[in-house]
């Protein structure tokens, strides 16, 4: 491989690593105002086996999303050795509705 054709695999190689895409958070965080259209009910779902001992389940939620509440299904996660699981919630506040993310708290 001549010098010219070696710095071109190298260019395009470099170019390509630029385009990188790093995931989203599976949810990702709420940031918004208060919302005026109060949220549906929880949708229920069926919990299947934890795919490991000790993994606990994460509810699902509806999150405010383009104009309107989407559910967010649950999911296995997990433990996180010195902190337990706070669940989402929404909170009526004044004329709305305001969204708290569930995250994991210190015990």
């Amino acid at each position: 491989m001549n010098r010219i054709s070696y710095l071109v695999a190298s260019a395009v190689v470099v170019a390509s690593l630029t385009g990188c895409v790093v995931e989203a958070p599976r949810h990702p965080y709420y940031v918004s105002s208060v919302v005026r259209v109060a949220p549906p009910p929880p949708q229920v779902e069926i919990v299947s086996a934890p795919p490991a001992y000790g993994h606990i389940w994460i509810d699902g939620a509806w999150y405010w999303e383009s104009g309107r509440h989407v559910w967010h299904p649950g999911y296995w996660s997990a433990p996180r050795p010195g902190y337990y699981w706070v669940p989402h919630r929404w909170e009526h506040e004044g004329s709305g509705w305001q969204f708290h993310e569930g995250h994991w708290d210190r015990h």
